[in-house]
């Protein structure tokens, strides 16, 4: 019990010093398989994590069909191919700040897929754009959404919930205004939705619907996700660790 004392006061000291630390989510540590240019869940693991199972990026494919929703993350660098077949690319033909990797979103229609932490955490924001799908779709229309024009709109907005899942806050963020399409990155200010967030979800609007809902492609590019993890959480981590190597 003594040496367990020690390191757990070792522990809160390097949890104090490392208080106030941001995280990053890039998607750059994340592989691909062979030749692929992205990573959809077809393997049926449900999401992935980064920064050390901190964050986790829920993903939900259907192996019948050859769908997903929720979270990919992809390199696709095509920002001229319209249509579903160039789905993962983001319009800017990169990531934030020209890195390589980053994360797509495809809005679920029946599971509220999203972000969830693995400890309570101050989320500063994220990089978001549009998608080369919906982008294009936006500003030429297709054969499912129309042109848009000074009177239409899409919207994403982000929802923070704390660990018993009540809404702390949402944020609005326009991916179109009238026919001001975004078309490069943009900082999303998260800060509002305060210091104990567990968990993120994402809601894509449109001006253009029909008798099934939203015409507008329901995707956006996400990069560079930043949080603070609470520092209790992470002790009461380290501390759990340690009793089980213990054991």
């Amino acid at each position: 019990m003594k040496k367990i004392l020690i390191l757990t006061m070792c522990l809160l000291a390097n949890v104090a010093l490392a208080s106030g630390v941001s995280y990053v989510s890039d998607f750059e540590s994340l592989a691909f398989d062979g030749s692929s240019e992205y990573y959809n869940g077809s393997d049926l693991s449900g999401g992935f994590a980064q920064n050390d199972g901190l964050v986790y990026f829920t993903n939900n494919y259907n192996s019948t069909y050859g769908s997903w929703d929720g979270f990919a993350y992809s390199k696709v660098s095509d920002t001229a191919t319209a249509g579903w077949s160039n789905q993962y690319a983001a319009y800017p033909g990169s990531g934030a700040n020209g890195s390589s990797n980053y994360g797509v979103f495809h809005e679920p229609w029946s599971s509220s897929n999203g972000i969830t932490f693995n400890v309570d955490a101050a989320v500063a924001g994220f990089d978001v754009a549009n998608t080369t799908y919906a982008a294009l779709s936006m500003l030429n229309g297709d054969s499912f959404a129309k042109k848009f024009t000074q009177d239409d709109w899409f919207t994403l907005t982000i929802t923070g919930y704390d660990a018993s899942g009540a809404i702390a806050n949402s944020v609005v963020v326009y991916l179109a205004d009238g026919t001001n399409i975004l078309s490069d990155w943009k900082w999303v200010d998260l800060t509002s939705l305060g210091a104990n967030v567990r968990s993120l979800s994402f809601d894509l609007n449109s001006s253009d619907v029909g008798a099934y809902g939203m015409n507008t492609p329901a995707y956006f590019a996400m990069d560079n996700l930043t949080f603070v993890p609470e520092p209790i959480s992470l002790v009461l981590i380290g501390f759990g660790a340690m009793l089980v190597r213990r054991k």
